[in-house]
C-alpha cells in the first residue's frame, strides 16, 4: 500500500527548475496531464546563479511547488577539468532557489542530490545515514560538496522556518536528452555514442575508460520523475530519501550490454590509466520502497529505448 497523498499537485502552480535537462524533461513529461499549471524558464530568461534575479522571478511566478533539477553536471572528466564551475554553479543555484522559495512562501520544494554525496568507501548498499560518515570520492568531490550544502540548507530551513522542503538522492541516471558527449558525458550515454560511432566506422576495437571493475547502479530518468512526483505528493520529512533501481553491474558488463543493444562486435579494451571513480555505488532505497514506490524500467529495455531515441535524433540535434 502506498503512502497517502498529502499534497496533491492537481490545480497547483509547479515550477520545474532545469526543465531542459535530462531530469527536468522527464519531470515535464510526468507532470503533463496531472492537472497542475507547469511553470518553466530557460537560462536566457533567468540565470539561477544570480540571487536577485532568482528571487524576483519567483516572486512574480508564485509557484506552489518547486522541483529543483537545475545543475551543472558531467562525468569524471568534466568534474576534474572544471572543479570550480561544478562547485560554484551548483552552490549558487541551490542556495538561490531554496532561499528565494522560502522568502516567497513556496509551500513545497524538492531538491535533487546525487549518490556521490556519500563517502567513497561507504558500506553498501549506501543508506541515507551514511551522509558525512567518511571522505568523498576525489574525482567528483566538488559537485558532491555543493549537493550536500543544498541538502543541509533544506533541512535548516525546515528547522528554523518550518519550510516543507525535502531532498531526494537519485543513483546514476540515463534517458532521453542526456549528455552524449564522449568526453564530458556520464558513462552510459558517452559509451552509447562512442560504440554507435565505432559500429558505423567498422572499428575493430573500442577503448573503454577505466578498468571496467567498478560497480554501478542505473535508473531511467522516467523512473526518477515518477519517484519525485511520488515524494512531492506523499512525503514530508527532514530525512533524505534515496532513489535507486536496486540492481548493479560492473562497468565492463554495462559496456557489453550496450554493445549487444547496438550490435557492435568489436573488441572492448579497458584502459586502467583512466580514473575509475568510486569502486561501488549502490544506494539503499528501502525507505522509499516502504512508502510504496518501485522502478518500472529494466536497464536492458531502457538502453534499447534510449538507443532508438538517439538514432532517431542524431548527436547533432541532441
Amino acid at each position: 500500500m502506498s503512502a497517502p497523498v498529502i499534497f496533491p499537485l492537481a490545480g497547483r502552480r509547479v515550477w520545474v527548475a532545469g526543465h531542459t535537462g535530462l531530469v527536468g524533461r522527464a519531470l515535464v513529461r510526468r507532470l503533463d496531464g496531472t492537472g497542475c499549471a507547469l511553470l518553466t524558464v530557460d537560462r536566457a530568461g533567468l540565470d539561477l546563479r544570480r540571487q536577485t534575479d532568482t528571487e524576483a522571478w519567483l516572486a512574480a511566478a508564485r509557484p506552489d511547488a518547486v522541483f529543483l533539477a537545475a545543475a551543472t553536471v558531467g562525468g569524471i572528466a568534466a568534474n576534474q577539468a572544471r572543479p570550480a564551475d561544478f562547485l560554484y554553479d551548483n552552490l549558487m543555484i541551490a542556495a538561490n532557489v531554496i532561499e528565494a522559495a522560502r522568502r516567497t512562501g513556496v509551500a513545497r520544494l524538492l531538491v535533487l542530490g546525487s549518490s556521490c554525496i556519500y563517502p567513497r568507501l561507504a558500506s553498501q548498499p549506501m543508506a541515507e545515514e551514511a551522509l558525512l560518515d567518511g571522505p568523498l570520492e576525489p574525482t567528483n568531490q566538488w559537485y558532491a560538496v555543493a549537493k550536500i550544502a543544498a541538502i543541509k540548507l533544506c533541512q535548516a530551513c525546515r528547522r528554523q522556518y518550518g519550510s516543507d522542503f525535502i531532498a531526494a538522492m537519485p543513483t546514476n541516471l540515463y534517458g532521453p536528452h542526456d549528455n552524449f558527449d564522449p568526453e564530458r558525458g556520464h558513462v552510459l550515454p558517452a559509451l552509447l555514442r562512442r560504440m554507435h560511432e565505432a559500429r558505423q566506422a567498422g572499428a575493430e576495437s573500442l577503448d573503454v575508460w577505466g578498468s571496467g571493475r567498478p560497480l554501478r547502479e542505473f535508473l531511467h530518468a522516467d523512473d526518477l520523475a515518477e519517484a519525485c512526483v511520488f515524494l512531492m505528493e506523499r512525503y514530508s520529512g527532514e530525512e533524505i530519501v534515496n532513489i535507486g533501481s536496486g540492481e548493479e553491474l560492473r562497468i565492463a558488463d554495462l559496456a557489453r550490454l550496450i554493445a549487444k543493444v547496438i550490435g557492435y562486435r568489436g573488441a572492448l579494451r579497458f584502459d586502467p590509466g583512466r580514473p575509475d571513480g568510486a569502486p561501488r555505488k549502490l544506494v539503499d532505497s528501502t525507505r522509499l520502497r516502504a512508502m510504496g514506490w518501485a522502478p518500472a524500467i529494466p536497464l536492458s529495455r531502457g538502453i534499447e529505448e534510449l538507443y532508438a531515441w538517439y538514432c532517431g535524433r542524431g548527436p547533432d540535434r541532441i
